[in-house]
């Protein structure tokens, strides 16, 4: 995890092209490969785990992307509720 990051990455999202240019207008650029990272860059798609905070963000913008709920951490909970987790697995 990059310095500064200590979000609650809990929810393993499904992310959508809507998502990642929403993250990127909020300072999170998560398409833009990173080699000092290891980071690849993300598509949609592709499975990241999203801090909770984030997520929840982006259902309040109407872009928040489907989820794997089994992937999903319970740590989740604590920022978003279980029928609205549920509602928003890819499995729905």
């Amino acid at each position: 995890m990059p310095e500064g990051d200590a979000g609650n990455h809990s929810v393993c999202a499904i992310v959508t092209e809507a998502f990642l240019n929403y993250s990127l207008t909020r300072g999170n650029d998560l398409i833009t490969p990173n080699p000092m990272y290891q980071f690849e860059g993300l598509k949609p798609g592709d499975k990241w785990c999203l801090c909770a905070i984030r997520w929840r963000e982006a259902l309040y913008m109407e872009v928040a992307p489907k989820i794997d709920l089994e992937a999903t951490n319970e740590a989740a909970l604590s920022i978003i509720g279980l029928e609205t987790l549920t509602e928003y697995s890819h499995k729905n």
